[in-house]
């Protein structure tokens, strides 16, 4: 076989790796533009500040174009070294692991399909045109490098399809609920808790009610179209629709469709500062729900937080509620919390409302974030009408919500508190609260990466955090780089060194504990940064 003969078969096999690791590039991308809402301003910022346009793969095609084309070697060296690189690459990221990965939806599908067709037809028609194999594969090379064009221009080519699909789906939705006159609608938001909160409510209301709400975490407007079309029967009587927000306008967008005539605002915070810029905002967008109720509606308002407490609403009745230990609003709220005492087996506390209300009741659940999401539940079952016997069983019953402080006791004697999904400043430092109150002989651990989405707030809110991990944790376990030298600066010498641990990854940091940890500790995994952080 002569040398030219060797060179063709290596351009050959150099292509199909060069095509290969441009699909799995391209379907990376996508996933992280599906993470990121489909939204391209969303993507972008990941982009420029995540690292992604350093990342091993790309600066391997980065190598692998610039050996194609340096001419004074024989090219059968360059294009094989090229070619072995692609193919280590496109392994490399087939064995990628991520926390979500991408789910092939039909966008995702229509997506993926302009994406690649927009990568093939370039280095294809050049291919043709030159009759030069070799071209092609500089051009794929470099298209490989350069993935993130092609998502973004995807993703406006397709927008007029996706508008025109949405709005389908959006008034076939609309036909469903105008066809069940008799359905009462309950709107849920909040900066956090709003998920808690749907579910405890859920339980309650399904004592006394045929019962809907939406799924997991199926809380933009596209999410509860599809639950309104796929899952609700001609025989439901109360819908639950959980609302979240990225920016202004989102909750009216969803009230326009549902039309709730009851809605809870859990909380109003530092959550989604970066799209948000700021409290103010976030209020302004959360109270969307208050606004858009009816005259004889009913507004249910935690009033633990500032903005939340300050924000008038005199459009609707509403009811306040409060599960915390200032007495100043704790008097001035139409619900709250008394003689509360948590024990291994939950917690026991006193509701007391309007017209001289007061009742006991227990719950499996811990913490008072958890406590006030069910007295937000419990003011809206009474204002439905539930008795009071089975309000009473439906939190005696109540199933904790995964990742959203929960507790568990493993088989070794740990005691695993499982806050994981979605930190906060609030929640993270009730987290802390329920670690510190936890009657245990062992250590006190704490698996955390810190918190995100702060905007300005990022630094001091993640040093805020650490400071109280000092004074609530034994042993910190720190994950990955993203909040290090904050909530380090915060623990500052609260811990003996050997006692906070940096980890790069989630994997390192479960097998530091499983090592430390004995019968009797405690461990609270606070946040897990999805993949779009490091």
């Amino acid at each position: 076989m002569d040398i030219k003969t060797i060179t063709s078969a290596v351009t050959i096999v150099l292509a199909v790796a060069t095509a290969a690791d441009l699909a799995a590039v391209l379907k990376r991308s996508l996933m992280m533009l599906q993470l990121n809402s489909y939204r391209n301003e969303r993507f972008t910022r990941w982009f420029n500040q995540s690292g992604e346009s350093t990342t091993p793969w790309r600066l391997a095609a980065c190598i692998a174009l610039f050996l194609t084309l340096v001419n004074h070697l024989p090219s059968v060296v360059t294009l094989g070294t090229a070619a072995i690189i692609v193919i280590f690459n496109f392994i490399s990221l087939c064995r990628r692991r991520y926390k979500k990965p991408l789910v092939f939806t039909p966008r995702a599908k229509r997506l993926y399909s302009v994406m690649t067709g927009l990568a093939i037809i370039i280095p294809a028609v050049t291919g043709l045109l030159t009759g030069n194999l070799a071209t092609a594969c500089k051009i794929g090379l470099a298209e490989i490098v350069l993935s993130p064009i092609f998502t973004l221009t995807a993703n406006v080519l397709l927008r007029p399809v996706e508008k025109s699909i949405n709005k389908k789906y959006y008034d076939e939705a609309a036909a469903i609920l105008r066809s069940m006159p008799g359905l009462k609608v309950i709107g849920i938001t909040g900066s956090y808790g709003k998920t808690s909160t749907k579910h405890y409510l859920h339980h309650i209301l399904t004592q006394e009610f045929e019962t809907l709400m939406t799924p997991g975490s199926y809380n933009t407007t596209m999410g509860v179209i599809r639950t309104v079309r796929e899952m609700m029967k001609p025989y439901t009587q109360v819908f639950i629709a959980e609302m979240g927000a990225k920016q202004p306008g989102d909750i009216k967008e969803i009230c326009d469709l549902v039309n709730p005539e009851i809605g809870i605002i859990t909380a109003v915070g530092e959550q989604h500062l970066e799209t948000f810029g700021s409290v103010e905002n976030v209020c302004r967008t959360k109270f969307e729900l208050a606004d858009a109720l009816p005259a004889d509606g009913l507004a249910v308002v935690n009033d633990g937080f500032e903005a939340a407490k300050a924000r008038k609403v005199d459009n609707v009745a509403c009811q306040r509620y409060y599960a915390g230990k200032d007495k100043s609003i704790a008097d001035a709220v139409d619900y709250k919390v008394t003689e509360v005492t948590y024990s291994p087996d939950g917690t026991k506390f006193t509701v007391e409302g309007p017209d001289s209300y007061r009742s006991e009741f227990t719950t499996p659940l811990m913490g008072e974030c958890n406590i006030a999401n069910l007295l937000g539940a419990v003011a809206v079952a009474r204002k439905l009408g539930v008795p009071e016997g089975k309000i009473a069983y439906a939190l005696s019953t109540m199933p904790q919500v995964e990742h959203r402080l929960s507790t568990k006791r493993t088989p070794g004697g740990l005691t695993i508190i499982d806050d994981a999904f979605n930190s906060n400043p609030q929640g993270s430092s009730m987290a802390l609260d329920v670690l510190a109150l936890l009657d245990i002989p062992g250590r006190r651990f704490i698996i955390t990466p810190g918190m995100i989405e702060l905007g300005e707030r990022q630094y001091d809110a993640n040093r805020e955090f650490g400071e109280k991990i000092g004074d609530c944790a034994d042993v910190a376990i720190i994950v990955g780089q993203y909040n290090r030298e904050a909530i380090l600066d915060g623990i500052g010498d609260k811990l003996t060194r050997e006692n906070v641990i940096c980890a790069p990854d989630f994997a390192t940091a479960q097998r530091t504990m499983t090592a430390m940890a004995v019968r009797g500790d405690a461990v609270l995994y606070e946040n897990d940064l999805p993949d779009t952080f490091k």
